[in-house]
């Protein structure tokens, strides 16, 4: 059986030609669904409800690859999950059939592809890193409180009636964020005030 999707990125586009082309190609009208959404949204109710109606033996038919996923690992995960149950994916633009041994091949080289540049990326990064640590860099975030932040919460939670919370927001951070860097919160100022030379 043949399941249709057709997507278009705003509700002034029209969906006519694409609805058309899968008419054309066999879907029956009560098996296509649509989606009015951006394909940068991950949430697309209309692709999921196509999705799970695929059954073992079905055929997913978009009009173009582009209107089924959002990136090539977008798409490369889609292709997947449908092969995985069993279903077959064809593109009326690009005529790419998964149900043809032409269309797998096509498939498991742009599977390769993106392994490949996920591998690429991977490499940078930790060069990147690497070449960072040689010059002496931290890599990451800095952290939001430095010595005189610290200092000045210290002398704040010693000597002050404020709560952790309105210390933290006049030092413009989260509570959780003054916590992290003084455990102890009071108690912790109090012991560094105790072992502090007089």
């Amino acid at each position: 059986m043949l399941i249709g999707y057709a997507r278009v990125s705003t509700d002034d586009q029209n969906l006519a030609l694409q609805r058309d082309a899968l008419l054309a190609a066999g879907v029956a009208p009560e098996r296509l669904y649509e989606d009015r959404i951006s394909g940068a949204r991950a949430d697309r109710p209309g692709l999921e409800h196509a999705l799970k109606a695929c059954r073992p033996g079905d055929v997913l038919v978009v009009w173009r690859l582009d209107r089924l996923a959002r990136s090539l690992g977008d798409l490369i995960r889609i292709a997947e999950r449908l092969e995985t149950s069993g279903v077959g994916l064809r593109s009326l633009q690009e005529h790419i059939d998964t149900t043809t041994a032409a269309g797998k091949l096509f498939f498991h080289v742009m599977g390769a592809l993106a392994e490949f540049e996920r591998n690429l990326i991977r490499e940078r990064t930790k060069a990147g890193l690497e070449a960072a640590r040689r010059r002496g860099r931290t890599p990451g975030r800095k952290p939001k409180m430095g010595e005189r932040e610290l200092e000045a919460a210290r002398t704040l939670l010693r000597e002050s009636s404020l709560t952790v919370r309105e210390i933290a927001r006049q030092l413009g951070v989260s509570p959780a964020t003054l916590y992290r860097h003084l455990p102890g919160g009071r108690s912790l100022a109090d012991v560094t005030q105790k072992t502090e030379p007089s």
